[in-house]
């Protein structure tokens, strides 16, 4: 009997996927670990592996296609000795499950049957009637956010028309029956004013596209990563609660360390390039387990201290950004760690990063130095407590014995998980992280 393959969830967190290209044909024999297809999730692209075995008989769905669900039907298996003719009812109804999804997904909502509702206390056919006093500009109208897009669509003056819905809401109907009625809009400024602050309850953002024409903005759809950042880092902040810490490092002992180890570096098998990242993510490692609070992550029921210094390192992509991990780094060495970012970085940018390598952690590391930021705070990447805002290096004027003199210094800010660390703790947790980054030979202790 003919076996359905599945969409894979590649990730806990992945509800859909881009089937990004077809290894196989119509056809093909497969065996068990075999290469299918290249699965695309919002951080990484991967390959997808056969579980069982037998023969292609039908592609349900093509290479390039976007937002397939999880489990969802993608291709059928042929059993040894099974024709596609045999198959042909198991591939129809395969076929018509994805349809349906697809149909169910795209089409609009349906209104809901009511039952025989008693004459509406204001008839629907009836004209909208102006309102009797219209509200000054920058006042707070109530209206839906499709009755607004409608509103500027049709040049209707979207305070001038009477609300039938609750409390005098305007909605959809509203706009259509002033449309026919002739409202239209009157001269205002161009940046009006959004909602109030203040209201009781929720308030929707507005859709930015009621501010502007449509030739004056283009369109950019968000990419399977863009909607996975947005949707995390507006969670983090909303429900995680912030606060930051920020000391200044004098890395001058740092950068004459960094340069003396690069210029005695063997060329071929062992080289490396260390970078001021690398001795941050070793002072990090060591510091967290120095002070084991801040590498914690915070669940309903318990506090979970991990064992080991797993730390993300922020790289910034083109179209988006991704942590991948550096796992137990306070084992290893300075050249180690530095080869193990590089590497991981390439990836990422390839697209090319395991859900093992981008997943979990304890701890992260979002460096702009390199970008002249002098300082900046970041957002705390969950399941991690806290993460680590990394300024640029430049020297400054410093009071040092009683005189002025120029050093090397470095701001850096960490977020941290109030539910999890307390002011004292992410203070600990600094000064250790201060003492390794200006003596690097503390490191060896």
């Amino acid at each position: 009997m003919s076996t359905n393959i599945l969409m894979p969830a590649l990730s806990p967190t992945m509800e859909e996927g881009k089937l990004a290209k077809w290894l196989v044909k119509e056809g093909d024999a497969v065996h068990s670990g075999d290469i299918l297809a290249e699965i695309e999730t919002d951080k990484a692209t991967m390959e997808f592996e056969a579980v069982d075995e037998g023969r292609i008989g039908k592609i349900l769905v093509p290479e390039g296609t976007e937002g397939v669900k999880v489990n969802a039907p993608i291709a059928v298996l042929l059993e040894e000795g099974e024709s596609a003719s045999d198959a042909v009812a198991d591939i129809s109804t395969a076929m018509a499950s994805i349809k349906d999804a697809v149909s169910a997904e795209a089409a609009p909502p349906k209104p809901q049957a009511k039952a025989a509702p008693a004459p509406a206390p204001v008839p629907s056919a009836a004209p909208v009637q102006p309102r009797a006093e219209v509200p000054a500009v920058g006042e707070r109208v109530f209206a839906s956010p499709l009755a607004r897009r409608l509103a500027a669509q049709s040049g209707i003056d979207i305070a001038a028309v009477a609300g039938s819905g609750p409390r005098g809401r305007i909605v959809k109907a509203d706009i259509e029956t002033a449309a026919k009625s002739g409202v239209t809009a009157r001269p205002v400024a161009r940046a009006q004013a959004p909602a109030a602050i203040g209201l009781p309850g929720v308030v929707p953002l507005p859709d930015a596209r009621l501010f502007y024409k449509p030739d004056d903005v283009a369109e950019i759809p968000h990419d399977m990563m863009r909607k996975s950042i947005a949707k995390r880092l507006t969670s983090a902040m909303t429900l995680i609660p912030h606060f930051y810490l920020t000391v200044d490092c004098n890395i001058g002992a740092l950068m004459a360390v960094r340069a003396r180890l690069n210029a005695a570096a063997p060329k071929g098998d062992g080289a490396y390039k260390l970078s001021v990242n690398d001795f941050i993510v070793k002072a990090c490692a060591l510091a967290l387990k120095r002070v084991p609070e801040v590498n914690a992550s915070w669940t309903d029921d318990a506090i979970l201290r991990h064992r080991h210094a797993d730390i993300g390192v922020a790289v910034a992509l083109d179209f988006g950004l991704i942590t991948p991990i550096v796992f137990r780094a306070e084992e290893l060495g300075l050249a180690e760690i530095s080869n193990r970012v590089k590497d991981l970085a390439g990836k990422a940018r390839n697209k090319q990063l395991k859900p093992a390598e981008f997943e979990g952690g304890s701890f992260a590391i979002s460096n702009l130095g390199m970008f002249g930021i002098r300082e900046f705070t970041a957002v705390i990447n969950p399941p991690h407590a806290a993460i680590l805002a990394v300024g640029a290096g430049e020297e400054r004027a410093i009071v040092k014995d009683g005189k002025i003199e120029a050093a090397t210094m470095m701001t850096v800010t960490m977020s941290c998980d109030h539910r999890v660390i307390d002011g004292a703790t992410g203070a600990r947790f600094l000064q250790v992280f201060k003492t390794y980054i200006e003596d690097p030979a503390a490191m060896l202790l």
